[in-house]
């Protein structure tokens, strides 16, 4: 370790915190987050660390046609003003996480090249042209101003709209109608005949805005070179061990001269995964100039230069018979891909198969439409494909039941798959492993109480409101990928002092996984979590982990550490066999101590575990157990959503008055960090359907800077949450768990929208798309008032 970053020691959660060893109830990690000692990338610095900014351009669509850094590089205190032309200097080309679709009439899609600094053609307002270093983070920032570019504007495509027209102006000459890529499954003939033949169809036309992760922490970046060639990236992300890999592949490196550190993690949301250019960047130019280099964004940074969220276009047609029964399902998702496309921009596709929803359709049919846009690229961001699957079969559902005057709950208990059908194997690509939608669904009606909603209903209109309800029955794949799930790993180390350290290959950014994680070793080995040190996201120390992503911490993670304790337990067992010179057969192990049966001879596990160490001889070896786990299929954690809205229809203001939520996510092992992520997730799908947007104008300019102008959703904008579980157990792991991560949000989009557009249809309102900003809902209400009149 250089004498720079001997201040920046191998990362542990618990490190600095002031209770360490006595936790407060609840999650291990509260205290010392709440009270400011927790450690974030902006909180680190090393002796002589540099200062990195951005040369951003202010244009959506332009050639570059020069730049002048000869003025900035004179300011006092400029280090170097990096170029496209240096990372060419250094051999170091365009990346994209690879992408590789098979369309329609055997037609390739692959991923385009994504300069780490543009030297040609800017795409979308804020890609970055040039990265300025400074002794100062002001001095950069001046350098960053006083740095000269030309840019030539071109014609911009601003949205999906736009993208699809025959005339649009190509982003790739090799894009054709902007299509980034075209995904389709389903025997579309068949459904089609299906709903021609049926007694009724429903279509419904919906958009699912785009939106920023805007996690607490913005994204930031310290990079630390060693004297024997190392390169240390301490950075705000949710995978460091993948970051590592990347990094590897892009610079040409060996994978042991790099180490990745993701210290505390505040928000990640999928848009955390990268990797993005800006830290890739900071690696590289850090390096470069032999000295540790910092970058922090800054909220309007942020705001154009993360990956975003969402921005579909959906078109669904279910069909009925005369009793209501579903009969074919189709369903077209356009996705707003942005500037560049790679594997992160495929989610809609990884996890389409939720339009099969909980329900016994017959014929289902899906596709997935991407298209360029001068835009920032989209990404995984809460859910990642699964509530826009959701969203469209929910909303279709409700819309149906509206024209056919059936009760929208109704509507769906005719069509769910019974739990006498588990597993059930859907018509559109997921196997249903484990689950009673039936019950989940009665569950949620008793606490909402759904059957006195009329009531309620009538009670807003005498006070001059508008009440709407919306149910949904969201339905997601986790633990996946859904083809292939990931394989995670975690190491028990138990020492003479009476320690376990637990390193975990998953990646906690809130969750509460050091609490989680730490109360699955300590039950099994029966000792209390005072005993445990916490060890996550740094690549040396876990050289082997998948981050997070995907709610599969539990499913897969968990289960490693309960391989890790017991294959701890049987190497502990042989060592102290050994040593009481007794079969390993005829020791039992129980809170902390290892006994030969029926007798009072006994050794603890710090024991064994000096034992273990003096064997080693050069402290290298010591009592440990290596678990992993890699699951034979995904898991499908379901549950049933209930909102209620009033409206007043004099403002436009839309309030959330009720909201219970019932998941299943197969045996929940610890409720209070369950029900927070449940929580979590359905605030930020009702500030997608309240308020939030990432919207550009004609001339791809970003129409939100801070947060003064991307309306975040407030304590007083939701409700006090409503929420249960209904536990149906998975045999896919030994934990029984099914994954909780993206439960909230995948099933507060629909619900939400549901009860929305319920409300307003009730004045006439036949379509509304997100969000329900006063100013939206007054609009759309007026419209509906005048014609009528």
């Amino acid at each position: 370790m250089s004498p720079a970053e001997s201040s920046v020691p191998p990362f542990r959660p618990d490190d600095g915190r002031p209770d360490a060893g006595h936790p407060a109830a609840g999650r291990l990690e509260d205290r010392r987050l709440a009270t400011g000692h927790g450690r974030y990338t902006a909180d680190m610095a090393v002796p002589g660390m540099l200062h990195a900014a951005f040369v951003r351009s202010p244009y959506a669509s332009a050639r570059l046609a020069g730049l002048d850094s000869s003025a900035a590089r004179a300011l006092p205190g400029i280090v170097a003003v990096l170029t496209a032309a240096d990372l060419a200097a250094d051999g170091i080309a365009p990346f994209s996480v690879p992408m590789a679709i098979e369309g329609p009439g055997g037609r390739s899609y692959r991923q385009t090249p994504r300069p780490l600094l543009v030297g040609e053609r800017v795409r979308f307002v804020g890609e970055p042209l040039a990265l300025v270093v400074a002794e100062t983070a002001s001095a950069a920032l001046d350098g960053a101003e006083a740095v000269a570019f030309e840019l030539e504007p071109e014609p911009v495509v601003a949205t999906l709209d736009q993208a699809a027209r025959p005339d649009a102006p190509l982003l790739w000459d090799e894009a054709p109608g902007n299509l980034a890529y075209h995904w389709r499954r389903g025997d579309w003939q068949a459904v089609g005949a299906a709903l021609r033949a049926s007694h009724r169809v429903t279509r419904l036309e919906a958009r699912v805005s785009r939106v920023s992760a805007a996690p607490m922490e913005p994204r930031g970046a310290l990079a630390v070179p060693q004297p024997d060639g190392r390169t240390s990236l301490y950075a705000s992300v949710q995978a460091a061990q993948g970051l590592k890999a990347t990094l590897a592949t892009m610079f040409g490196l060996e994978a042991g001269s790099i180490r990745v550190v993701a210290p505390d993690v505040g928000g990640s949301f999928g848009m955390k995964a990268g990797p993005l250019r800006e830290e890739c960047l900071v690696f590289w130019a850090a390096r470069r100039l032999g000295r540790p280099l910092r970058w922090v964004a800054e909220r309007g940074e942020a705001l154009l230069s993360d990956e975003a969220g969402r921005d579909v276009r959906i078109v669904a047609e279910l069909g009925l018979d005369g009793e209501g029964l579903f009969t074919a399902l189709a369903v077209s998702m356009e996705v707003n891909v942005g500037a560049y496309a790679s594997g992160r921009s495929t989610v809609p596709i990884m996890n389409i198969g939720g339009i099969a929803g909980v329900y016994r359709t017959p014929l289902i049919a899906g596709e997935v439409l991407g298209r360029f846009t001068n835009a920032a690229p989209t990404a995984p961001y809460r859910g990642a494909g699964r509530p826009d699957a959701t969203f469209a079969v929910e909303r279709v559902i409700d819309q149906a039941a509206r024209e056919a005057g059936i009760d929208a709950f109704e509507l769906r208990r005719r069509n769910l798959v019974p739990a006498s059908a588990m597993p059930y194997r859907t018509p559109f690509i997921f196997t249903y492993d484990a689950g009673d939608f039936a019950r989940t669904m009665e569950l949620a009606a008793a606490r909402a109480d759904y059957a006195g909603f009329a009531a309620r209903r009538a009670e807003a209109g005498r006070r001059g409101r508008l009440r709407g309800i919306g149910i949904a029955n969201p339905i997601e794949v986790a633990g996946g990928p859904f083809a292939k799930p990931g394989q995670d790993f975690a190491t028990l180390r138990a020492a003479a002092d009476g320690t376990v350290t637990l390193y975990c290959g998953a990646m906690s950014a809130g969750q509460g996984l050091e609490t989680a994680m730490i109360g699955l070793a300590a039950e099994r080995l029966g000792l209390s979590t005072d005993r445990f040190r916490y060890v996550q996201g740094d690549s040396d120390a876990v050289p082997q982990g998948k981050g997070m992503g995907g709610s599969s911490a539990m499913t897969t993670a968990g289960s490693a550490v309960l391989r890790g304790v017991e294959r701890l337990l049987e190497e502990g067992r042989q060592i102290a066999a050994d040593e009481l010179e007794a079969a390993a057969a005829d020791l039992e192990y129980e809170n902390g101590l290892f006994r030969i049966v029926g007798t009072d001879r006994v050794l603890s596990l710090a024991e064994v575990a000096r034992i273990a160490e003096r064997r080693a001889g050069d402290g290298a070896g010591g009592l440990a157990g290596q678990g992993d786990f890699t699951p034979g299929a995904p898991t499908y954690p379901n549950g049933c959503h209930i909102c209620e809205v009033e409206i007043d229809p004099e403002t436009g203001s839309c309030e959330v008055v009720s909201y219970v939520g019932v998941e299943d996510i197969g045996r929940v092992l610890f409720p209070q960090l369950a029900a927070g992520q449940v929580h979590g997730g359905v605030a930020q799908g009702l500030g997608q359907v309240l308020c939030e947007e990432l919207r550009l104008d004609a001339e791809g300019q970003l129409l939100a800077g801070s947060f003064m102008d991307y309306a975040m959703p407030r304590a007083e904008d939701l409700p006090a949450y409503d929420c249960a579980f209904a536990e149906t157990a998975t045999g896919l792991n030994p934990l029984g768990v099914k994954g909780v991560g993206e439960a909230g949000t995948v099933g507060a989009l629909a619900a939400g929208m549901n009860a929305v557009c319920d409300a307003l249809a009730s004045a006439g309102v036949e379509r509304f798309d997100m969000p329900a900003s006063p100013q939206r809902v007054w609009a759309a209400l007026a419209a509906a008032k005048a014609a009528s009149d």
